[in-house]
């Protein structure tokens, strides 16, 4: 079962539970929007039929927001003339949740709803043991001693002092 609605200067094949993205939209009643121009509907047996009397497409807002960027970028060789320009278009993501005609309707199955977040449970946290710091030796911090260490004298060979 699906249907051809025509929205936004575009055409779309829609059946139901289908999620599309269509020109930006008022949310309508309740977040729910109705499509009235129906250009043709399938009803699984492989018949296509012009609707005559009225058929109706329902829909949900599921999202609105804008697409990713185009750059626009004008260029004229020899001119010297460059310029470019982004554009993001808006959208509305639409869930078409019921497709009705000639007393017939087909509808979307129903998507389990995100259960309320529900406050954890917080554990009750032991005080922190302080643990007392190891004593330091001073030896072993004695900056003085490891530079006097480090300088050993030596001669340099080709010096030319005396020895007295």
């Amino acid at each position: 079962m699906y249907a051809v609605i025509r929205t936004g200067g575009k055409q779309y094949r829609v059946a139901p539970g289908d999620v599309i993205r269509i020109e930006r939209q008022g949310e309508g009643s309740d977040k729910t929007i109705e499509f009235s121009d129906v250009l043709a509907v399938s009803s699984g047996e492989g018949q296509i039929s012009r609707p005559q009397a009225e058929a109706r497409v329902t829909g949900e807002v599921v999202e609105q927001g804008r697409g990713d960027k185009i750059l626009v970028f004008h260029y004229k060789r020899k001119k010297q003339y460059k310029k470019i320009a982004g554009h993001r278009q808006p959208f509305t993501a639409v869930r078409i949740t019921e497709i009705a005609f000639d007393g017939q309707k087909f509808t979307a199955p129903q998507l389990p709803k995100e259960e309320e977040a529900k406050p954890k449970k917080v554990k009750a946290v032991e005080e922190p043991v302080e643990v007392a710091p190891k004593p330091e030796t001073r030896a072993a911090k004695s900056p003085a001693k490891k530079k006097a260490a480090a300088k050993k004298p030596g001669t340099k060979k080709g010096s030319t002092k005396k020895k007295k």
